[in-house]
């Protein structure tokens, strides 16, 4: 659905042009939520602006639905833009509009729709995002929420084939973020949108994309699926953001393994073996004992997980490896370096 080939960016800085991206190749899938976070400054935002050409790239090649774009001017240009809506951190809406008045505003804008058919539209657009009683409202009346979901009908007005969300979580508290995700999800899998879903926060990817990119420092520096990134994070800038969503830091102490005079293993439960009493069993049928040292439970969107960093000590600790790998559990032998730690609900064992 969106490809970018070697596509570069750069601004002018104080001391000459600074680069914002630098070499990016992705590729997006139809129908696919994909989810592109790092940290501020990594180029998040100039990326998802070169996508609907609010900016051009210096170099390297925009395709969306298999076209060619990156020159689009004019009548071309305006088509691709109603084709990819726009869902904004700070909700960009009209204050002197109701709430129906800001999502029909873009459908008045085009110039191709009659009276009657804005009203149906509109009131067909409020009712899918649960906004129909509060129509004729302001924005200066509603919740941070309630906005965000005009600026999701506001962007759906047109039936774009891409919806775009820039940081469209960040300024909402825990619970209302949940709820706009659902929504989101929702739209993606009633309506068949390509999301992509710019964000810093690894948690939002973990409740709503299907595959993520990480940028960092203008280069896509680890992309895949989600479960595989989140739970088994490869380049130090993931490991980051994994550990920055956690209430400890997702700190370890790794010598607390060879102080409890064990192997350290962390261990990776997916789907129906996270309920599993996987890890009883087998430390009973090798006789070794395990200290769980720390540990997270949860779901990557409807997949349920656990993940412990385990302290193994016994008889056959190798059998017990052994036996955990044949029953499908991930286990990674865990050396004294600092091991990812990220947790959603923390169980430090002494």
């Amino acid at each position: 659905m969106i490809r970018l080939e070697g596509i570069t960016k750069s601004f002018a800085g104080k001391e000459g042009a600074v680069a914002a991206l630098d070499g990016i190749d992705l590729t997006i899938a139809r129908g696919e939520i994909f989810g592109i976070i790092g940290s501020s400054g990594a180029g998040k935002s100039t990326l998802v602006r070169l996508i609907n050409l609010l900016e051009r790239p210096d170099g390297g090649e925009v395709f969306v639905g298999g076209e060619r774009v990156t020159d689009a001017r004019g009548q071309r240009l305006r088509a691709l833009r109603r084709s990819i809506g726009m869902v904004f951190q700070h909700f960009n809406l009209l204050s002197a509009r109701t709430v129906a008045g800001n999502v029909a505003y873009p459908l008045e804008l085009t110039g191709a729709y009659g009276r009657n058919e804005i009203a149906v539209r509109v009131a067909a657009l409020l009712d899918r995002v649960g906004l129909s009683e509060h129509a004729r409202k302001y924005p200066r009346q509603l919740s941070g929420g309630q906005k965000q979901r005009v600026g999701i009908a506001r962007a759906l007005a047109c039936e774009p084939a891409v919806l775009l969300c820039d940081e469209a979580t960040s300024a909402l508290d825990p619970q209302t973020t949940g709820a706009v995700l659902d929504l989101l999800r929702q739209i993606n899998r009633d309506l068949g949108v390509t999301v992509a879903l710019i964000t810093h926060e690894m948690d939002v990817i973990r409740r709503a994309c299907d595959r993520v990119a990480v940028l960092d420092r203008g280069r896509v520096v680890e992309e895949g699926p989600v479960t595989r990134v989140f739970l088994h994070p490869r380049h130090a800038a993931t490991l980051r953001l994994v550990r920055e969503a956690e209430p400890d830091g997702g700190s370890l102490d790794a010598a607390a393994a060879s102080d409890l005079g064990g192997r350290a293993v962390r261990l990776t439960f997916t789907g129906p073996a996270a309920h599993k009493p996987i890890l009883g069993r087998i430390a009973r049928e090798n006789l070794v004992d395990y200290a769980i040292l720390a540990g997270r439970v949860g779901h990557i969107r409807e997949t349920p997980y656990a993940q412990f960093i385990v302290s193994l000590s016994g008889r056959d600790v190798a059998g017990a490896i052994a036996g955990l790998r044949a029953s499908g559990v991930d286990v990674e032998l865990q050396g004294v370096a600092p091991v990812p730690e990220i947790e959603e609900r923390a169980c430090h064992v002494v």
